[in-house]
């Protein structure tokens, strides 16, 4: 996570990871200007590149060969990566609705999330075919399309709807495809049978009499069987009609045909043409709002009609990223003037391709291999990202405010007071706070809904109190998933001893900056921790929030549990026979270490967070339920530095299984490499516990042992015969990698209280 050396001042929002918007990326990565801030917003984390994804289809390609790694991407380029869906735009308020979060602010906003099928036209094509767009989603559906035609008996009919250039493209590719994964079953490849359908009299109309001729050949000769002059116009489970009256009784039906633009955007108020495509002038700038940008497949040109091809979002990129540095230093923008002819290399599914320019026409491997080289180098520029810019600080060109914008970023940048003055300001504080709705408890007497010097909270007859306390600073880039990660964590220590959470007073620090931006930040941090401290039905009562350098946020949490402490789970009471289970995976540490790095996948990211985000509230409860003996949650001491504070005051010695631990996608390959968490060195110390270190020296989990974790799970020792159940229990409640990960032993002559297995 980069911290700017500058405050915030203005906001770039890119709704969308388009080609567009990866070259803004990349752009603004390389020349970043000064108190502008980029957010990413978009459903997935990796990004087609549509060129390679037929050679994908066709299994040329692996996944990661034609995808962009848009976390990655927006960790180079300083930006805030926010994984939702965006459902809409509050122009008049400027800020981006989203599906599952607090809404995003945006001083300027860009647009460039590609086309959606529109099935409502044809009757039954919504429920009965497969869309290939929005392309971002393909991936799943291909798959699940690939495993079913793979499972059928017998042969297969496949239509694909839509014979311009990319229907065309398609079929050849899942042609070539399918044939090879039936010789790979040992069956006949001859089962399957193509048809492709074109409401046009000619296939690609779009292209020169010389292409149509190449793609009419190879069709023909690949068996497929080409319907022209044939609108769909009725599509059944398993059957489709055309207007002239033909039926085909069809396996798997494919939707190739021109989409529309999000329906979402029909509420925006923005200008829209016949397609529901945004209407923008030649600076790319939307006609009804000069504060919204759009690009791509999901923008139509006024004055220049364009296809929706690749190539035109690619060359949209360079334009878009200049006019919105342009725009949000108040400049003149300048015309983006697309080329009238452009090429297109369109690949005939067995790494032969043909080339077609206006009237040239070229076909062949050699024009495959040309494409390929040319998609590659496409590729690596965002692949093979340079190092990080220098940091400018607060030099280059200063951002246009107005007088109260510009007092406010004077004292934003002006050394900063120490002591109460470095207090966020009331208001901005009062405000943030306003926008969130903690739950009331009726054991809260005085918190937040009458704030006072302090808060006041009963303690209910028969019940004692539990304390803890978690403070750290922000490792990603979302303020609102980072609240859900910090109030899980601190919640993390009340759930092991086996209590339940009543109350939380917030410790935050957040950097200085605009009001409006200090005053969102806070929010949206607040409002994740919010919505956990609700789930697990603990009230925030209160708290402190200071200026500092970098985004922080913790809490004191006090919970409740039986003043006969019969059901308190302690780190000191397991017993041998016992077995030890493991929650949740391990890796949080290397692989935030490796992001940081840009040496990390987003997927990789993306399910560490899923993991972090996951309340240990229930997986308490199912051990308690299952006996058991002793019990501790996953922090920043790592497996082993939390397994000796269980084995020392219990009086016992463990077998670790190196090979049973749950693993995090990602962390053994991050750990090899040797990226690894500043906390790391401190924890190795403990492997003085260890018994048998030097044979374990090479096993790939052996560095997590020493792994710091971030909201890690909980580390249980219960009895053997209850062990199966309690797994499968857990597992249903949604830990999927819960794991038996070792034994207790009774204590033995040794030094060392854990042996591993290897």
């Amino acid at each position: 996570m980069q911290t700017p050396e500058q405050p915030v001042l203005r906001d770039i929002v890119l709704v969308g990871g388009g080609h567009s918007h990866v070259v803004v990326l990349k752009r603004f990565g390389m020349q970043p200007l000064p108190g502008v801030r980029l957010t990413v917003l978009c459903t997935d984390t990796h990004t087609p590149y549509s060129g390679m994804l037929p050679g994908y289809i066709a299994g040329h390609y692996g996944y990661d060969d034609v995808h962009i790694d848009l976390r990655r991407l927006a960790e180079f380029a300083g930006a805030r990566f926010y994984r939702d869906e965006v459902v809409g735009i509050d122009r008049e308020n400027r800020k981006v609705l989203c599906r599952h979060r607090p809404p995003v602010p945006y001083d300027r906003l860009s647009i460039n999330i590609g086309s959606t099928p529109d099935m409502t036209q044809v009757e039954g094509a919504a429920d009965n075919a497969i869309p290939v767009k929005p392309i971002r989603r393909f991936n799943e559906r291909w798959l699940a399309l690939l495993e079913r035609v793979c499972r059928h008996a017998g042969p297969t009919t496949i239509a694909l709807v839509g014979a311009g250039a990319g229907g065309v493209e398609l079929t050849l590719a899942m042609q070539f495809r399918l044939r090879n994964e039936m010789r790979k079953l040992g069956r006949d490849p001859d089962e399957l049978r193509f048809h492709l359908f074109s409401a046009d009299p000619e296939i690609l109309p779009t292209h020169n009499a010389r292409v149509r001729q190449s793609f009419e050949r190879v069709l023909t000769v690949r068996g497929v069987v080409v319907h022209r002059t044939a609108k769909v116009s009725q599509v059944a489970r398993g059957r489709l009609s055309t207007r002239p009256g033909e039926s085909l009784d069809a396996d798997e039906i494919v939707w190739v045909t021109q989409a529309g633009g999000a329906v979402w955007l029909r509420d925006t108020g923005l200008a829209l043409d016949d397609g529901d495509f945004i209407l923008v002038r030649d600076t790319l700038q939307t006609l009804s709002d000069p504060l919204i940008f759009a690009a791509g497949d999901c923008a139509s040109m006024v004055d220049t009609p364009l296809e929706k091809a690749g190539v035109f979002a690619v060359r949209q990129g360079k334009p878009l990223a200049e006019n919105l540095r342009r725009a949000v230093l108040e400049q003149p923008l300048r015309s983006y003037r697309p080329q009238r002819r452009w090429l297109a290399l369109i690949s005939t599914g067995d790494r032969c391709a043909v080339a077609s320019r206006g009237v040239v026409h070229a076909e062949g491997a050699w024009v495959w291999r040309w494409k390929d080289w040319i998609d590659q180098r496409f590729m690596a520029k965002f692949r093979d990202l340079p190092e990080m810019a220098e940091k400018s600080g607060a030099s280059g060109t200063a951002v246009p405010l107005d007088k109260a914008e510009s007092a406010q970023a004077i004292s934003a940048i002006a050394m900063r007071c120490g002591g109460c003055g470095a207090k966020v300001g009331a208001t901005v504080l009062s405000r943030a706070l306003a926008a969130v709705s903690p739950i009331e408890r009726d054991d809260v007497l005085i918190g937040l809904h009458a704030p006072d010097d302090a808060a006041i909270v009963r303690v209910p007859p028969g019940k004692a109190m539990v304390h803890t306390v978690d403070f750290f600073r922000a490792f990603i880039d979302d303020p609102w998933l980072f609240g859900k990660i910090a109030a899980n964590h601190a919640l993390g220590d009340i759930f092991a001893m086996g209590a339940e959470a009543q109350s939380a007073t917030a410790i935050a620090t957040v950097p200085p900056g605009l009001e409006s931006k200090v005053e969102d930040t806070l929010f949206q941090m607040m409002s994740g921790a919010v919505d956990v401290l609700n789930q697990a039905g603990c009230a925030l009562v209160g708290g402190h929030t200071g200026e500092g350098r970098e985004l922080a946020l913790g809490f004191a949490v006090n919970g409740l549990i039986d003043e006969r402490l019969a059901a308190v789970m302690r780190k000191g009471g397991m017993r041998a026979g016992d077995v030890m289970i493991l929650t949740k995976p391990i890796g949080t540490g290397t692989l935030f270490a490796a992001h940081a790095r840009l040496r990390a996948t987003g997927r990789w990211i993306d399910d560490a967070l899923v993991s972090m985000s996951q309340s240990n509230r229930l997986g308490a409860r199912c051990l308690i339920e299952h006996g058991a003996t002793a019990c501790t949650d996953l922090t920043g001491f790592g497996l082993l530095g939390h397994l000796v504070e269980m084995t020392r005051p219990s009086g016992v010695d463990v077998e670790l299984d190196l090979a049973a631990l749950p693993v995090l996608d990602g962390a053994v390959e991050t750990a090899a490499a040797g990226i690894l968490s500043s906390l790391q060195p401190a924890n190795v110390r403990l492997r003085r516990a260890l018994r048998n270190q030097e044979e374990a020296l090479q096993h790939p989990n052996y560095p997590l042992l020493f792994d710091p974790q971030t909201a890690g799970g909980l580390l249980a020792s219960l009895p053997a015969e209850r062990a199966d159940a309690c797994i499968a229990a857990l597992r249903a409640l949604g830990y999927q990698r819960a794991a038996r990960i070792g034994d207790v032993l009774p204590a033995g002559q040794h030094v060392e209280p854990i042996r591993l297995a290897l």
